[in-house]
């Protein structure tokens, strides 16, 4: 279970926790296997493998639990959106998956603030860094396509520490045309 010497994306994403957390820096990240497996290598222990699995750690190991979720039905859903970040956004490639991808998030966004409905959890942070590289491409008419997603981005880009080193993602407040004839 060798790990490769140079991050991949899924590692740069757990550097960007690990630093949003307040967690001191020195984690050493690689990745493992044709599809780039995180792999957070400890000195005691075998290491922890996989992007959700390190991630909950961190959040453990910086004591702020409630970024998992507070309640069980919570818990359930934070878990259930870190799964989809990993099965289908890391999973999709080619441009009908995140039109697909898009539109799902959209219309579960039709009501919420966050993915797990009024509470801000790791779910929303990973997503985010998963979309960041769709979200940069998409052009205007793309982003008023995917309204709620634009918005949820938006706000999530902008909350404390999120972004750091990450380009803005510019979304244009008014939309240029109507529905209106």
């Amino acid at each position: 279970m060798a790990a490769a010497a140079r991050p991949g994306p899924g590692a740069e994403e757990l550097a960007l926790l690990e630093k949003l957390l307040g967690l001191p820096e020195g984690n050493k990240y690689g990745v493992q296997g044709e599809r780039k497996v995180p792999v957070l290598q400890t000195n005691n222990s075998p290491g922890l493998t996989g992007l959700m699995t390190i991630a909950a750690h961190l959040v453990k190991q910086a004591k702020k639990d409630q970024l998992l979720g507070s309640t069980a039905e919570e818990k359930a859903v934070v878990q259930q959106w870190l799964e989809y970040r990993v099965t289908r956004v890391d999973g999709g490639s080619s441009k009908e998956d995140t039109r697909i991808i898009l539109k799902e998030l959209n219309i579960h966004l039709e009501d919420k603030v966050y993915l797990a409905g009024n509470i801000f959890t790791l779910a929303d942070i990973l997503m985010y860094y998963g979309l960041h590289r769709v979200m940069v491409d998409l052009t205007v008419q793309e982003k008023e396509k995917y309204l709620n997603v634009s918005r949820w981005f938006n706000h999530i880009q902008h909350y404390p520490g999120v972004r750091q080193h990450l380009s803005n993602v510019i979304f244009i407040k008014n939309r240029l045309y109507t529905n209106a004839h």
